[in-house]
């Protein structure tokens, strides 16, 4: 029978989608609770402390260093007196260290002072002005270092919590109304072939499809695979990342794999995105649904049962 296509949109079309995402994302945005950020900051404001009073204001750090990073906490202290803070990949490579456990670090004093060295090389010397001029802080010079340094730490976490979070909300939402259409939730399942695709009607969350992975894989009634991309963006910069570097990259990986006549990959998106990212995305084949307009899903999976 013939496969009924997936829906393709106009750039007319995007612009008002866009409106009403961007709408969604201030509204989103400004109501998320101050209360966890004061939370994650009182919380880092102790370890920071504590790492100063230790190590006599960073002055013994050096000395001390297998003390200071065979705590998990206190390293992250270690790797955020740097400026801009090290991520835990660059920090292996610069302090040439296998391994970042702090137990390991603490087992191995060598690897401790390497990276408590690389650390220092980097210390941001506008928070530690002391530590160059080889002196003892003021209270207010202290007290400054604390509050900056877990205000860098606490803006991160909650970032990154943030990015975290809206991505495995977004994944389960569209979980959820998939099963509310009446398919089917199956444990992840891998499909190297159209063959290995679950049952028409059944979805199954995570899992490789073909050799990249997808957020939920669906087998439509007709008999094609629909590999499914959740893609939450907060700028319209980050938007080209999430979904012409990404999502797009895999559906042309897909299509190349499967066929155009036996997957439509598809993107699910929140937040803001630019017109022509997406309708580029669109041209490399890729499905464009929006979080607040599932019901496009919904009457194309349905229209596959004809």
């Amino acid at each position: 029978m013939p496969q009924t296509p997936p829906p393709r949109w106009t750039g007319e079309q995007f612009d008002a989608d866009i409106a009403v995402a961007v709408e969604q994302f201030r509204r989103d945005r400004l109501q998320e609770p101050l209360e966890r950020y004061l939370d994650v900051f009182a919380s880092y404001q102790t370890v920071v402390a504590r790492l100063m009073e230790g190590s006599a204001d960073l002055t013994q750090l050096d000395s001390q260093a297998a003390q200071f990073v065979s705590a998990e906490d206190l390293l992250t202290v270690v790797r955020y007196l740097a400026s801009p803070a090290i991520s835990q990949d660059d920090l292996k490579v610069l302090a040439d260290v296998s391994s970042l456990v702090p137990s390991r670090l603490g087992a191995h004093p060598e690897d401790a002072h390497r990276v408590v060295q690389i650390a220092m090389m980097a210390l941001d010397r506008n928070r530690f002005p002391w530590v160059p001029e080889h002196r003892q802080p003021t209270p207010s010079e202290r007290h400054a270092a604390i509050v900056a340094t877990t205000a860098l730490m606490a803006v991160q976490r909650v970032q990154t919590e943030r990015r975290n979070n809206a991505k495995a909300e977004q994944e389960e939402a569209v979980a959820d109304y998939l099963e509310s259409l009446g398919l089917i939730r199956e444990e992840p399942r891998q499909v190297n072939t159209v063959a290995d695709l679950l049952p028409r009607g059944h979805f199954c969350r995570e899992a490789e499809f073909g050799t990249r992975k997808a957020d939920l894989i669906v087998s439509l009634w007709d008999g094609r695979g629909m590999p499914i991309e959740c893609k939450v963006s907060n700028s319209s910069t980050n938007s080209v990342k999430r979904v012409n570097n990404d999502a797009a990259v895999k559906a042309k990986t897909w299509i190349a794999e499967f066929g155009r006549l036996g997957v439509v990959p598809v993107a699910v998106i929140s937040g803001v995105f630019r017109m022509h990212n997406l309708m580029s995305a669109q041209d490399d084949g890729l499905t464009i649904i929006w979080t607040h307009n599932l019901a496009a899903l919904a009457a194309f999976i349905q229209s596959t049962r004809s």
